[in-house]
């Protein structure tokens, strides 16, 4: 079974120590070692959250040496913004709906309190 971006990219960023990860990204290139520092865990462990982040196409690692530096690669979260701007768009409908309907209902009663 072939799994979409958008899965992929979302069940990659649910992890709190992959989201700080690609926080940690947003500053520029890191090593491996950078990467863990912060977290109370092994480099293994934190290998495998890059490679979940690496898979999902959210960092790419380059070559520099014996070195392998990490780094962000964005594009896969415009997907992940696109999608939930739609729900955005969902609710700015419903609730300028709501708000006509409240409109309609104190302008039919005049004792209606109006704030």
């Amino acid at each position: 079974m072939q799994t979409d971006q958008l899965s992929l990219t979302l069940s990659a960023i649910a992890d709190p120590t992959r989201r700080a990860i690609l926080m940690r990204l947003m500053d520029g290139e890191a090593s491996v070692k950078e990467l863990a520092a912060p977290f109370d865990m092994s480099i293994p462990a934190v290998c495998k959250h890059l490679k979940v982040l690496e898979g999902a196409g959210l960092i790419s690692r380059g070559r520099n040496a014996q070195l392998r530096p990490c780094r962000l690669e964005a594009q896969p979260l415009r997907e992940v913004v696109d999608w939930i701007e739609e729900f955005a768009r969902f609710w700015d409908t419903s609730l300028d709906r709501l708000d006509g309907l409240l409109e309609r209902l104190q302008s039919a009663d005049p004792t209606a309190r109006k704030n």
